[in-house]
């Protein structure tokens, strides 16, 4: 149902979830990014919903958890409980955010510097 924009599912979220309205993983944020595991001949979850499949049929490449909640227009609070699960069954795995390592202490005063001087 759509009312001014917003779109309402006619199932609740807590009951895709079976009740839960917490992740397993406490370190699942929308920015946390997934992709699928190498299945290597590993059958799709049995009890797998629409949702939970719709998961895995988005989840190509490395995605975020808020990029797949977009994707498939749902709540990303639900997204993070059904990646949870997913996670925990092997299906997805998690990968850190590429992380650079911080500017050289003597680039960063010469930036200052610079500044400075405008």
């Amino acid at each position: 149902m759509h009312v001014d924009g917003f779109r309402d599912h006619p199932v609740r979220s807590y009951v895709l979830t079976g009740g839960r309205a917490h992740p397993s993983r406490n370190t699942l944020r929308p920015e946390t990014l997934v992709c699928a595991a190498d299945d290597d001949g590993r059958e799709p979850p049995r009890a797998a919903g629409r949702h939970e499949q719709a998961v895995l049929d988005t989840c190509q490449g490395t995605l975020a958890v808020a990029e797949i909640a977009a994707y498939l227009r749902l709540p990303v609070s639900l997204l993070a409980v059904i990646v949870s699960d997913l996670v925990d069954a092997g299906h997805l795995v998690v990968r850190s955010a590429v992380t650079h390592g911080l500017p050289d202490t003597d680039l960063l005063e010469e930036i200052l510097d610079g500044l400075r001087k405008l």
